[in-house]
């Protein structure tokens, strides 16, 4: 494909603070997602699809998981060397500090933009469930000449409040940023829908630079803070709409610009739910646009019996008869036994759940061995069980259990 030369700077190295405890060992991006997933699949997923095969990662928190699954199951053809995915922990080059912002890591990181000499840089979070073709967010800052773009989704105006909301011209020109404005700005075009911000930009390699030496002289870290709020002035900004954005593929019955922040226990439970189901609002079986899983050699999910319903179960796992599995994704390894009742649940990889266990609206990360004796969710729930985390949304969440193998580790 024809077209700019374009970089990709992928910011992954959040805490992830909300999703605890499932970020308690791992950074959010390398949280575990869907059956055969994590959070970082869906952007890398993005970046290649779109044919856009030169990315940085800018890892920092508990980065060890993310590391290895980058190791295992992004590798890129070394026979060019434009093509490659490298993981990048804090360098250290200005100062003994980590990170300080998003703009603040990329500025550590100049030197590999310097050495790599794109005509644009793609700087993109790690944290989002989402398709997206980017080259078409490249092709509208290319036409209208823009010197950054803001990827912007279409939010009620009631909601805006809880986003960072951006101001436009009916042409998409950016003339304000606010952070979670009591009274958002309606679009130019639908005045009962305002514009979020989806922390998705395109930069003019040129105006990244001295856009970043002028936050670094007033000691500012953040993109949308400080360095995108000062570039306005310009004109010359822009904002792409999200919900314009076409994936081949997508039926008729997703939901239009399906985008995600699981960065909470509740959104990442109901972002589970959103692939289940017959019409599923987001459907991860798509051809035209996939989302690259982890590699495996486990064999295929073995049903010996059972009640199952609108669930998606992994490869490896064994499912005994009499167990009822209902509106739950399975992922790889889990052995659900005899009698045992899984609902409305998330059971992440080699995960036991002993026969006559009974698990309602519960979150079950890897390597844990659930007795029989357990009640999570129903009126006779076990009062004591595993050091297990409760969401204010009345979510169960039972914490990562050491790995038993070298095979079971992240």
């Amino acid at each position: 494909m024809t077209g700019p030369n374009v970089l990709a700077l992928i910011l992954a190295g959040g805490k992830g603070n909300r999703l605890f405890p499932l970020t308690a060992e791992r950074s959010k991006p390398a949280v575990p997602f869907g059956g055969r997933y994590r959070i970082i699949d869906f952007v890398l997923s993005n970046m290649i699809n779109s044919q856009i095969f030169s990315i940085y990662m800018l890892v920092q928190y508990k980065s060890q998981s993310l590391i290895e699954h980058i190791r295992r199951n992004w590798v890129l053809s070394s026979l060019v060397p434009s093509h490659f995915i490298t993981l990048v922990p804090p360098q250290m080059r200005r100062g003994s500090e980590w990170f300080q912002g998003t703009a603040d890591a990329v500025n550590q990181n100049l030197n590999l933009i310097r050495h790599n000499n794109p005509d644009l840089v793609a700087i993109f979070g790690a944290d989002h469930i989402y398709r997206m073709d980017i080259r078409q967010m490249v092709d509208f800052h290319m036409a209208r000449n823009a010197s950054v773009t803001v990827a912007a989704r279409p939010v009620p105006l009631s909601e805006g409040s809880s986003f960072g909301i951006i101001s436009t011209e009916a042409d998409g020109r950016i003339t304000g940023f606010l952070e979670k404005p009591k009274r958002p700005a309606p679009m130019p075009t639908d005045p009962t829908r305002c514009y979020a911000s989806m922390g998705n930009y395109i930069f003019n390699t040129d105006v990244l630079f001295d856009a970043l030496a002028d936050a670094e002289r007033h000691h500012e870290h953040d993109f949308g803070g400080y360095v995108l709020p000062k570039l306005v002035p310009s004109g010359k900004l822009y904002a792409y709409d999200f919900s314009t954005n076409v994936i081949a593929g997508q039926r008729p019955t997703e939901e239009t610009g399906y985008w995600r922040d699981v960065g909470t226990i509740r959104a990442y439970w109901e972002a589970h739910r959103d692939m289940l189901g017959e019409n599923p609002v987001f459907d991860i079986d798509n051809q035209f646009w996939p989302i690259r899983p982890s590699r495996h050699s486990r064999p295929a999910a073995k049903i010996l019996g059972g009640e199952i319903t609108n669930s998606v179960i992994a490869e490896g796992s064994i499912v005994h008869p009499e167990a009822v599995i209902r509106n739950s994704t399975i992922r790889r390894g889990v052995v659900i036994e005899r009698g045992a009742i899984v609902e409305d649940s998330v059971i992440m990889d080699n995960v036991t759940v002993r026969g006559g266990a009974k698990l309602r609206r519960a979150i079950v990360d890897r390597n844990n061995v659930l007795d029989s004796h357990l009640r999570i969710g129903c009126e006779d729930q076990t009062e004591e069980f595993w050091g297990a985390h409760f969401d204010p949304s009345g979510i169960a969440v039972i914490p990562k259990r050491p790995s038993v193998s070298r095979q079971d580790e992240e």
